[in-house]
């Protein structure tokens, strides 16, 4: 007698997992147009943007269609939290290095997002650390912020970014501190738990 088939094993070319590639494929073609013209040219800054924006659209979607129609695979698990630090990523090194932004704050906002994400897979045994409204008011807040550079704005325009750039900075090290602190939690808990089962 065969083995029943899997039930609800999404397959690898699902939408979820497009939309996740198509972000992935757009880092290069971002940092290209970026570099256009000495990368300060309005126009290819502008399509810098579109792509940039596109990616940052299909960060929303993908996640969401993968949990709503049970699309979730091993690969989007690995390769949506890669294509969405490689994209905000790109897009602050290529600002920082065309001299736009100040390097400190490209390296505070990699800094959190890489050792959060470590920091995850180092207690995701013992559980999983949620997304918190801090942490989506902070992605939010560091995509507008980050496409408002990418643009070429003066006057107010350029003042405001500066301003929404500070409170993204600001969400981006307090959400940071408040990961840890329930990481350090949640690895306890797990660990008295592991313990309490070796006595019985």
């Amino acid at each position: 007698m065969s083995p029943a088939p899997a039930v609800g094993q999404a397959g690898l070319w699902n939408i979820a997992n497009v939309l996740t590639m198509v972000r992935l494929l757009l880092v290069p073609a971002f940092v290209l147009l970026m570099a256009a013209h000495g990368g300060h040219d309005p126009a290819w800054r502008s399509f810098a943007w579109a792509a940039f924006t596109i990616a940052m659209i299909t960060d929303l979607f993908d996640g969401e269609l993968a949990r709503r129609y049970d699309l979730v695979t091993d690969f989007g698990k690995i390769a949506d939290p890669i294509a969405d630090k490689a994209i905000m990523g790109a897009a602050l090194i290529c600002l920082s290095a065309l001299g736009d932004l100040p390097w400190w704050v490209t390296i505070v906002i990699l800094a959190r997002e890489i050792g959060i994400t470590l920091m995850r897979f180092w207690v995701i045994r013992h559980g999983v650390i949620p997304a918190s409204r801090g942490g989506k008011l902070k992605t939010l807040a560091q995509g507008v912020a980050v496409g408002m550079y990418i643009l070429t704005l003066t006057g107010p325009l350029a003042t405001l970014r500066f301003w929404i750039m500070a409170a993204a900075v600001v969400l981006t090290v307090v959400t940071g501190l408040d990961y840890v602190k329930q990481a350090i939690v949640l690895r306890r808990r797990g660990l008295a738990a592991e313990r309490e089962q070796r006595v019985q």
